[in-house]
């Protein structure tokens, strides 16, 4: 008998008794579902982790001088002995320096395209008339200001000469604006304001304001006034007002597309710490690469999703079981006809073939309503967490693949019974 006979003959069956055959998939269909609603609700997860960190840059490499992690020491009696690291303050010879940045750049050309650089100031409150604005300011370069992304509503954003002058110039949020000016669509481009830092007061021109995004500073508060909005300013202004002279203790590396910056990561820590910190008995320099924290992240919430898919896998081995009892009720129903099929000269190949057949297609079709349902509950989570619904195309792949599997695994045996059958006990059954 052709299979394609079968599947019709398979089909036929299932019709005949609905209830019985969805009582039957049901073991499978919950199996599958909570299958592909794990596996997609992860992969939606690992995704959208991956693009927000990707917006902030695969390629960079953040620097850092830090802490050595342990201290060896020798007694008077000759032993050596290792112990945690004191609390050391950084000296102007443990900075990353602008000559090191300089030699960077010659000595990796191909691989280092620029610097991000900021200098934090702090928090400060802009005070007009009764209005005021809570405000962090930053001051940055050109790479930083890049990298953060604004949207320029009026005015321009800060140029190199602003730089290179040390021009006490500002791009303020329109949040700001609103709280101090009373609305956000008044001009205030080359109108000045007044910060208060650490009881002092420090004049800036606005130069530009930029789209307020509710999530720029990670939190809010129920005030409106008490919101912090970042304050952005040059480079070299934030460091003259903090009297920083002596460089950098963080900054990030700006690396060219083609760079493995894994890899580079080593490389620069290699050359740093040998040729700036070899004698340095505090500090060192260290490296992270944003695209190893993605990896390392995905790796993890990939082996979660998996441990969680395979624990909950195990209601299909109870589905399994299902398919095999109702194939073995089937075939003690039908044992008559089994016995006519057999009498008219049917091999026992087709007989095994015909409730195999009926089995994956059980399976399968308990399969394909399993696929749906976790799609629609991974949806709905998705959803409901704040994240892009990403289906898990090998969960799908891997559940159609498993469903089969069970349907030829769990109606082999029932099958190889009905096969086997004496043709003269299948006709006198009753």
């Amino acid at each position: 008998m052709l299979i394609g006979e079968n599947i019709l003959l398979a089909l036929n069956g299932l019709r005949a008794n609905k209830m019985r055959s969805l009582l039957t998939m049901l073991g499978i269909i919950i199996g599958i579902a909570s299958v592909i609603a794990i596996m997609t609700l992860g992969d939606s997860i690992s995704k959208s982790v991956e693009d927000s960190m990707s917006s902030m840059g695969v390629n960079n490499i953040t620097m850092g001088v830090s802490q050595k992690s342990t201290t060896t020491e020798t007694t008077a009696s000759g032993m050596t002995f290792s112990r945690g690291p004191r609390m050391a303050q950084l000296s102007e010879e443990d900075y990353i320096n602008e000559e090191m940045l300089t030699d960077l750049l010659e000595r990796y050309p191909e691989q280092i395209t620029g610097f991000s650089l900021q200098e934090s100031i702090g928090s400060g409150t802009i005070q007009k008339g009764s209005a005021t604005a809570s405000i962090s300011a930053v001051g940055v370069n050109a790479e930083n200001l890049e990298s953060a992304d604004l949207t320029l509503l009026a005015g321009r954003t800060l140029t190199e000469r602003d730089q290179s002058e040390a021009r006490r110039v500002a791009l303020v949020s329109e949040h700001m604006v609103k709280n101090v000016f009373g609305t956000a669509n008044v001009d205030v481009i080359g109108q000045t304001i007044d910060v208060l830092f650490h009881e002092r007061y420090y004049t800036y021109t606005i130069v530009g304001v930029y789209e307020y995004e509710e999530s720029e500073m990670g939190f809010s508060t129920s005030s409106s006034e008490e919101t912090q909005t970042m304050l952005y300013l040059p480079l070299r202004t934030a460091r003259e007002q903090t009297h920083n002279r002596k460089g950098y203790s963080q900054l990030t590396v700006l690396t060219s597309p083609e760079t493995d910056t894994v890899s580079f990561c080593t490389t620069l820590e290699t050359y740093m710490n040998s040729r700036y910190y070899s004698k340095n008995e505090s500090f060192e320099i260290r490296t992270m690469s944003l695209e190893s924290v993605i990896e390392s992240m995905t790796e993890m919430l990939s082996s979660v999703s998996l441990a969680i898919a395979a624990i909950a896998a195990i209601s299909l081995l109870v589905g399994g079981i299902g398919v095999m009892n109702i194939m073995l009720v089937s075939i003690t129903e039908r044992t008559r006809e089994i016995g006519t099929r057999k009498a008219l000269g049917a091999p026992n190949s087709s007989i095994r073939l015909q409730f195999i057949t009926e089995a994956i297609v059980l399976c399968v079709i308990g399969g394909v309503l399993g696929i749906l349902l976790g799609v629609g509950i991974a949806a709905i989570a998705t959803n409901a967490m704040g994240y892009a619904v990403s289906p898990s195309v090998d969960g799908i792949l891997l559940s159609v693949s498993f469903s089969a599997f069970i349907g030829v695994f769990f109606g082999y045996y029932p099958a190889n019974k009905a096969a086997k059958l004496n043709p003269i006990e299948a006709l006198r059954y009753e």
